[in-house]
């Protein structure tokens, strides 16, 4: 009679640390420290006009969101922020990666994949992007300010960045 209650006493905290535990396991993302960036193929598509990413020149990006395994792409970094800013369905967002242009080649732009949230953009440049205008980015202030010299624009942080920043040009209709 005295093992039932000694073997309730070891289930009932066997059973509490087993449910506390589950929370963490299944559709639920990992945090942002582990998630890596996802290298571009010579298939991987925008998720907003189906677009090849590698067909195109200027920074690209990638959105991994909670309870997605696989991240959207952008083949600009303009279109990413715009569904940043104002997001058709709230949904949680894990990370968020863009190019750093001081190391990658601006026509054939691969790897080198930074943190979209510690970059620095350039907006407003005349450097073309895959669908015009385009966000460049950049690991490190010194290469943003010596494109925004070359280029033109304005070097801003992500937080700076608002909706106004990434529409598009007005073409006056």
């Amino acid at each position: 009679m005295t093992s039932r209650p000694l073997t309730l006493r070891l289930l009932i905290p066997l059973a509490l640390a087993i449910a506390l535990a589950l929370p963490g396991c299944g559709s639920e993302s990992a945090p942002t420290a582990e998630i890596k960036p996802v290298e571009i193929t010579r298939s991987t598509a925008s998720v907003i006009d189906g677009m090849l990413l590698a067909d195109y020149p200027g920074p690209k990006a990638q959105i991994h969101y909670a309870g997605q395994s696989d991240p959207d792409f952008f083949c600009n970094t303009r279109d990413m922020m715009f569904v940043y800013l104002v997001p058709e369905a709230l949904r949680k967002v894990n990370a968020v990666f863009v190019q750093d242009m001081g190391k990658a080649d601006w026509d054939e732009p691969m790897g080198h994949w930074i943190d979209a949230q510690k970059a620095f953009y350039v907006v407003g440049s005349s450097r073309r992007g895959s669908m015009g205008p385009t966000l460049a980015t950049f690991a490190v202030e010194a290469d943003a300010r010596s494109f925004a010299e070359e280029w033109g624009g304005e070097v801003l942080r992500f937080d700076q960045i608002n909706i106004d920043s990434v529409m598009p040009p007005d073409d006056g209709l």
